[in-house]
């Protein structure tokens, strides 16, 4: 840990917030690191001038956002986590089931980020890359071979975690990640398109990433994506548009859009 804790005592009414505001920023300003361990319970307690209480309702609360970790033992207590991208995958996670964002919503925002990730892997894959798109492609193929259609759906879904690494780019990683795990559901509750056109399209994209020819690369990915997403949304009766849906968020009265959960 940075030998200055530079902590000052809290002086408002929601003390555990505050306390954990305190951690934060000395986090963003690089006072504090990945790795570094805070002061014990007790020790914060002083240097604030709060209970342990308090301090201890402020740690959890920071474990629970995935910035601390929580050890028991002698050799416990809090240190600064190493930054993943579980966070993000979360929340969008809890954001959907609670109904936040309606399916037509999500296809948006999930298509709005495949043209991005797209983009950018072309400029950034390796060969290593792209050997494993064509590896998952043709894992993909025999699926199909099989009639094995939520299997293929699958594997589809390791397509596009693939590219998001090619980006190099955490953060597009880590929402690509939480967007497959909302996919993943769809897939779990209302299976899989059984159509032919997923693995030609799949082999024409990457006939446009091998040249990087990324306007051409993300066409063809936005394409496939409408197609699979105007399946899932067809699963759903009553389900209204994107435009309907922020009209309806505006009227009073209204209950939770109706959700693939």
């Amino acid at each position: 840990m940075n030998d200055d804790p530079g902590f000052a005592r809290v002086q408002t009414t929601r003390v555990f917030e505050e306390i954990a505001s305190q951690i934060r920023v000395r986090l963003a300003t690089g006072r504090l690191r990945p790795g570094d361990r805070l002061p014990s319970e007790r020790d914060l307690a002083q240097q604030l001038g709060v209970g342990r209480n308090s301090v201890r309702e402020a740690l959890r609360s920071l474990e629970v956002s995935g910035i601390l970790r929580l050890h028991k033992g002698g050799a416990g207590g809090a240190f600064i986590a190493q930054p993943t991208g579980d966070v993000v995958v979360s929340a969008m996670q809890d954001m959907y089931q609670l109904g936040a964002i309606t399916p037509q919503q999500f296809t948006e925002a999930r298509i709005g980020l495949s043209d991005l990730v797209v983009r950018l892997a072309c400029q950034r894959y390796t060969e290593d890359d792209l050997q494993q798109l064509e590896a998952n492609v043709e894992a993909a193929t025999r699926a199909s071979e099989r009639h094995d259609y939520v299997s293929r759906a699958r594997i589809s879904l390791e397509f596009h975690q693939i590219l998001s690494r090619a980006t190099r780019n955490p953060l597009l990683m880590a929402m690509t990640n939480g967007m497959l795990q909302i996919m993943g559901q769809f897939i779990d509750r209302l299976g899989a398109p059984s159509g032919p056109y997923v693995l030609p399209s799949r082999k024409a994209f990457l006939r446009h990433l091998r040249k990087r020819d990324a306007a051409s690369a993300s066409a063809e990915m936005t394409k496939l994506l409408h197609r699979v997403h105007s399946y899932y949304l067809s699963q759903i009766p009553e389900a209204p548009s994107p435009a309907a849906a922020a009209g309806d968020a505006k009227a009073p009265g209204n209950g939770p859009k109706r959700r693939m959960n």
